[in-house]
Protein backbone atom coordinates (compact mmCIF):
# COMPACT_ATOMS: atom_id res chain seq x y z
CA UNK A 1 0.00 0.00 0.00
CA UNK A 2 1.03 3.51 -0.82
CA UNK A 3 1.94 6.08 1.66
CA UNK A 4 -0.84 8.20 -0.17
CA UNK A 5 -3.41 5.38 -0.13
CA UNK A 6 -2.60 4.77 3.75
CA UNK A 7 -2.79 8.63 4.41
CA UNK A 8 -6.03 8.90 2.73
CA UNK A 9 -7.57 5.71 4.43
CA UNK A 10 -6.40 7.37 7.98
CA UNK A 11 -7.94 10.68 7.49
CA UNK A 12 -11.58 9.15 6.03
CA UNK A 13 -11.12 7.14 9.62
CA UNK A 14 -9.66 9.08 12.00
CA UNK A 15 -12.68 10.83 13.16
CA UNK A 16 -14.45 8.39 15.03
CA UNK A 17 -11.06 8.08 17.45
CA UNK A 18 -12.46 11.70 18.74
CA UNK A 19 -15.12 10.85 21.00
CA UNK A 20 -13.33 7.60 21.94
CA UNK A 21 -10.49 9.82 23.18
CA UNK A 22 -12.96 11.85 25.22
CA UNK A 23 -14.19 8.94 26.62
CA UNK A 24 -11.30 7.14 27.77
CA UNK A 25 -9.56 10.70 28.81
CA UNK A 26 -12.77 12.74 30.36
CA UNK A 27 -11.20 15.52 29.58
CA UNK A 28 -11.16 17.65 26.08
CA UNK A 29 -7.71 18.79 26.05
CA UNK A 30 -6.11 15.52 27.29
CA UNK A 31 -8.59 14.04 24.18
CA UNK A 32 -6.95 16.32 21.57
CA UNK A 33 -3.57 15.27 23.20
CA UNK A 34 -4.29 11.71 22.87
CA UNK A 35 -5.70 11.72 19.76
CA UNK A 36 -2.81 12.89 17.92
CA UNK A 37 -0.64 10.74 19.35
CA UNK A 38 -1.91 8.45 18.19
CA UNK A 39 -2.32 9.45 14.31
CA UNK A 40 1.37 10.20 14.70
CA UNK A 41 2.01 6.57 16.40
CA UNK A 42 -0.60 5.07 13.15
CA UNK A 43 1.68 7.17 10.62
CA UNK A 44 4.89 6.07 12.16
CA UNK A 45 3.97 2.74 12.03
CA UNK A 46 2.16 2.65 8.91
CA UNK A 47 4.61 -0.49 7.89
CA UNK A 48 3.22 -2.27 10.74
CA UNK A 49 -0.21 -2.25 9.23
CA UNK A 50 -0.99 -4.94 7.33
CA UNK A 51 -3.30 -3.78 4.24
CA UNK A 52 -7.02 -5.98 4.17
CA UNK A 53 -6.59 -5.13 8.33
CA UNK A 54 -9.74 -3.50 9.79
CA UNK A 55 -8.11 0.13 9.96
CA UNK A 56 -10.55 1.36 13.03
CA UNK A 57 -9.59 -1.25 14.94
CA UNK A 58 -6.37 -1.23 14.44
CA UNK A 59 -6.30 2.49 15.56
CA UNK A 60 -8.24 2.13 18.66
CA UNK A 61 -5.47 -0.25 19.89
CA UNK A 62 -3.27 1.72 18.83
CA UNK A 63 -4.99 5.19 21.01
CA UNK A 64 -6.06 2.43 24.18
CA UNK A 65 -2.91 1.08 24.68
CA UNK A 66 -1.15 4.77 24.45
CA UNK A 67 -4.04 5.71 27.09
CA UNK A 68 -2.74 2.36 29.20
CA UNK A 69 1.32 3.38 28.99
CA UNK A 70 0.26 6.93 30.15
CA UNK A 71 -2.09 5.96 32.86
CA UNK A 72 0.59 3.77 34.03
CA UNK A 73 3.23 6.21 33.48
CA UNK A 74 1.55 8.47 35.92
CA UNK A 75 0.72 5.98 38.34
CA UNK A 76 4.08 5.21 38.82
CA UNK A 77 5.41 8.69 38.82
CA UNK A 78 3.00 9.85 41.72
CA UNK A 79 2.36 12.60 40.52
CA UNK A 80 -0.69 15.06 41.54
CA UNK A 81 -2.47 17.40 38.86
CA UNK A 82 -3.90 20.12 40.16
CA UNK A 83 -6.45 21.73 37.50
CA UNK A 84 -7.94 24.89 39.62
CA UNK A 85 -6.82 28.27 39.15
CA UNK A 86 -5.55 28.94 42.64
CA UNK A 87 -2.38 27.35 42.28
CA UNK A 88 -0.78 29.47 44.72
CA UNK A 89 -2.75 27.64 47.64
CA UNK A 90 -0.88 24.74 47.93
CA UNK A 91 2.22 25.78 49.35
CA UNK A 92 0.11 28.45 51.46
CA UNK A 93 1.11 28.05 55.12
CA UNK A 94 -1.92 26.98 56.71
CA UNK A 95 -2.55 25.70 60.24
CA UNK A 96 -6.23 24.00 61.44
CA UNK A 97 -6.60 24.04 65.27
CA UNK A 98 -8.32 20.61 66.82
CA UNK A 99 -12.05 21.22 68.43
CA UNK A 100 -11.11 19.16 71.34
CA UNK A 101 -14.98 19.55 73.22
CA UNK A 102 -16.26 18.67 69.55
CA UNK A 103 -13.82 15.50 69.08
CA UNK A 104 -14.89 14.76 73.14
CA UNK A 105 -18.81 14.72 72.05
CA UNK A 106 -17.71 12.96 69.16
CA UNK A 107 -16.27 9.99 70.93
CA UNK A 108 -18.84 9.59 73.48
CA UNK A 109 -21.71 9.28 70.88
CA UNK A 110 -19.63 6.73 69.58
CA UNK A 111 -19.10 4.76 72.59
CA UNK A 112 -22.64 4.93 73.23
CA UNK A 113 -23.22 3.60 69.31
CA UNK A 114 -20.98 1.07 70.51
CA UNK A 115 -22.59 0.18 74.26
CA UNK A 116 -26.02 0.37 72.57
CA UNK A 117 -25.13 -2.70 70.12
CA UNK A 118 -26.50 -5.95 70.86
CA UNK A 119 -24.37 -8.32 72.52
CA UNK A 120 -23.75 -11.09 69.45
CA UNK A 121 -22.26 -8.11 67.76
CA UNK A 122 -20.69 -5.64 70.41
CA UNK A 123 -18.21 -8.85 71.47
CA UNK A 124 -16.54 -9.13 68.14
CA UNK A 125 -16.92 -5.83 66.67
CA UNK A 126 -14.27 -4.79 69.32
CA UNK A 127 -11.99 -7.33 69.21
CA UNK A 128 -11.77 -6.65 66.02
CA UNK A 129 -11.46 -2.51 66.54
CA UNK A 130 -8.28 -4.11 69.17
CA UNK A 131 -6.38 -4.96 66.12
CA UNK A 132 -7.49 -9.29 66.26
CA UNK A 133 -8.04 -10.55 63.15
CA UNK A 134 -10.98 -12.62 61.92
CA UNK A 135 -9.42 -16.00 62.64
CA UNK A 136 -8.39 -14.80 66.04
CA UNK A 137 -11.62 -13.60 66.78
CA UNK A 138 -13.22 -16.78 65.79
CA UNK A 139 -11.26 -19.10 67.78
CA UNK A 140 -11.61 -16.97 70.57
CA UNK A 141 -15.61 -16.99 70.43
CA UNK A 142 -15.34 -20.61 69.01
CA UNK A 143 -17.73 -19.29 66.06
CA UNK A 144 -17.14 -20.30 62.31
CA UNK A 145 -15.01 -17.27 60.66
CA UNK A 146 -17.92 -16.31 58.32
CA UNK A 147 -20.05 -15.70 61.16
CA UNK A 148 -17.63 -13.62 62.71
CA UNK A 149 -17.44 -11.77 58.88
CA UNK A 150 -20.76 -10.90 59.30
CA UNK A 151 -21.47 -10.12 62.77
CA UNK A 152 -18.45 -7.76 62.54
CA UNK A 153 -20.48 -6.23 59.31
CA UNK A 154 -23.67 -6.04 60.84
CA UNK A 155 -22.34 -4.33 63.20
CA UNK A 156 -20.88 -1.68 61.49
CA UNK A 157 -24.03 -1.02 59.62
CA UNK A 158 -25.87 -0.97 63.39
CA UNK A 159 -23.04 1.90 64.30
CA UNK A 160 -23.35 3.87 61.06
CA UNK A 161 -27.10 4.15 60.95
CA UNK A 162 -26.54 4.84 65.08
CA UNK A 163 -24.35 7.76 64.48
CA UNK A 164 -25.66 9.59 61.36
CA UNK A 165 -29.26 9.15 63.04
CA UNK A 166 -27.83 11.03 66.11
CA UNK A 167 -26.16 14.37 64.10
Amino acid sequence: MSTLDFNQMLERNADFLKPFAITLTRDSESAKDLFQETLYRALANKDKYNVGTNIKAWLYTIMRNIFINNYRRKAKQNTIFDSTPNDFLLDYNQTTVANAAESNLRIKDIQAAIHNLPEIFRNPFLLYFDGFKYHEIAEMLREPLGTIKSRIHFARKLLKAQISRSK
